[in-house]
């Protein structure tokens, strides 16, 4: 743990609106980072928060395959006392390998009024360069979020051949700008992007993967073009002759379950700070690819759980897109690949 890491965390944990005398539960399993669960607690012992730890073993991986990036840490696993202990606080840090973004506890937890603030299984010196800003991210993130919740329809294209649909009537709709805001809300840390997670049907076209766009399961950047053909919310058919389709066809295959094969959000990012080239600078394991998640124009596309449509699975994608135009109701909001107003 480093000082200079020490404070941007307590910037963050400050934007989040923790105050003196609220009850910090900093959550985290055996296979957590342990540099960022320390840092999490020293930060909030700083601002005046009444800390206790949650501490849980990693459960084993029942396989078929290795499991990333999923944000639906299994860690929990149902455990009464350690998610009562979580919906008996005000806020809580949660440094959980996978994250609990789509974890089944997280609702009852938010339900009781607590925020969670995620953090992502970083290297912590990523985190220097993801400081809370003035609130100008907020601002953009607001703004984009009130045009997709106003939008009917989403449109998705780009030169490589991607021409996607989504119909909103139905989906839900979610930003994060790096922060809580209020009880029961939950931030991934950094922030900067708006997804949509489509009711069930309302997805169709073909999405397509182009050299130097990524795949955060694997933690690398595409080689190859793949081709997606999506009918109905589910990847019907997987297009390409390189190594990247081959590779998502032999791990989706594994599952053996449609849902895996189904569409779980589609949005854009809005943070400047967060760079797409940041995941040819680290080793896989130092890293869960979030930033790309979040960078200032691309189109993030995913497949697997998705709540609102009522489909769990621990396969999942996330794949950030490059150079795509994103259109609302035909009123253009990001074109290829930058930001638009």
């Amino acid at each position: 743990m480093e000082h200079r890491t020490l404070d941007v965390f307590r910037r963050a944990l400050a934007a989040s609106g923790l105050v003196p005398g609220e009850v910090v539960c900093v959550l985290s399993e055996s296979a957590s980072r342990p540099a960022l669960v320390e840092t999490s607690r020293l930060a909030a012992e700083d601002l005046g928060g009444r800390v206790v730890d949650v501490r849980v073993p990693t459960p084993p991986n029942p396989g078929p395959v290795a499991i990333r990036s999923t944000g639906s840490s299994v860690a929990l696993q149902g455990n009464p006392a350690a998610v009562a202990a979580l919906k008996a606080c005000d806020l809580v840090v949660d440094c959980t390998v996978e994250g609990l973004l789509h974890a089944p506890e997280l609702p009852g937890v938010l339900a009781a009024g607590t925020r969670v603030l995620m953090i992502p299984n970083e290297h912590p010196e990523a985190f220097e360069r993801w400081a809370p800003d003035d609130g100008a991210l907020r601002a953009r993130v607001e703004a984009a979020l009130a045009r997709l919740r106003a939008a009917e329809v989403l449109h998705v294209t780009s030169e490589a051949g991607t021409d996607l649909r989504v119909r909103l009537a139905g989906a839900f709709t979610a930003g994060s700008w790096g922060a809580t805001d209020g009880p029961g809300t939950v931030a991934h840390w950094p922030g900067g992007l708006v997804v949509a997670f489509p009711a069930a049907g309302t997805v169709e076209g073909t999405l397509v993967l182009a050299p130097g766009d990524a795949n955060l399961t694997f933690k690398e950047y595409v080689r190859s073009p793949v081709r997606l053909a999506i009918e109905d919310d589910r990847v019907t058919a997987i297009g390409g002759d390189g190594l990247d389709a081959e590779l998502l066809r032999s791990y989706l295959a594994a599952f053996d379950e449609a849902e895996a094969y189904a569409v779980s959000h589609i949005g854009w990012g809005l943070n400047d700070a967060a760079r797409w080239d940041a995941l040819a600078m680290v080793d896989k394991r130092e890293t869960n690819g979030i930033e790309l998640r979040a960078f200032a124009g691309n189109v993030l596309f995913s497949t697997g759980a998705n709540e609102n449509a009522g489909r769990h699975t621990r396969g999942h994608f996330d794949f950030p897109l490059r150079g795509c135009t994103v259109a609302l109701d035909g009123d253009v909001v990001v074109e290829h690949g930058r930001l638009v107003g």
